[in-house]
């Protein structure tokens, strides 16, 4: 049977159906614990660049019922954003910011204060910027520099200046050596906030 011109066919097509069938399988079996992971990833994203205290040393279980306990999901009335409560009242919210870095997409949230002008935090879930250069934006060195900065009125609320330089209020440092992903960091978050505010001041205007 094997000297039959079909049989190569015959067998190459039942190998990559079988092969095929397998990662299928795979692909399902795996894919709610992806999910899972990468709606914790964001739930964990939210909360450091929210004010508040992580537990110590807390399981990813844990992270996951302190988000549901604190943080409410984004409602046209928040703008998009998450909202931290404390009691009945708005204490932070937390804005996703999304959009195309140097390599590739970059996902992260930036938290803002009940007085929509002061940054409480950023962070990044998703990044694939190059080691050791444009990836120093998910590191603390950086991050740090946009607690407590102030949101500048008009289409730039934040300012990416060259290491080095004097910042101001609406300031922070750019990531040395990494020009293309500093710049394009600067684009979305800033485009992001300002559609934010916008969505925010026409919620204001809406009727009760």
């Amino acid at each position: 049977m094997r000297e039959k011109p079909w049989y190569p066919v015959v067998f190459m097509f039942v190998l990559t159906a079988f092969f095929s069938l397998i990662l299928i399988g795979l692909s399902r079996f795996t894919r709610d614990r992806v999910e899972a992971n990468q709606k914790l990833a964001v739930e964990k994203a939210v909360l450091l660049a929210l004010p508040m205290a992580l537990p110590a040393k807390a399981s990813s279980l844990e992270l996951h019922q302190f988000f549901l306990d604190r943080v409410s999901e984004p409602t046209p009335s928040s703008g998009g954003a998450y909202v931290l409560m404390e009691g009945d009242a708005v204490s932070a919210y937390a804005l996703p910011i999304s959009g195309q870095g140097f390599w590739d997409r970059i996902q992260g949230v930036i938290g803002i204060a009940a007085d929509k002008k002061t940054v409480t935090g950023i962070a990044f879930y998703e990044q694939n910027e190059t080691p050791g250069l444009g990836a120093e934006i998910a590191k603390p060195p950086f991050r740090s520099q946009f607690k407590d900065k102030q949101l500048a009125e008009g289409p730039k609320p934040l300012s990416f200046k060259p290491v080095g330089s004097s910042l101001g209020q609406n300031d922070v440092h750019a990531v040395t050596g990494a020009t293309q992903t500093s710049t394009r960091l600067e684009k979305l978050v800033n485009e992001d906030l300002a559609r934010w505010r916008a969505a925010m001041e026409k919620e204001g205007e809406s009727p009760p």
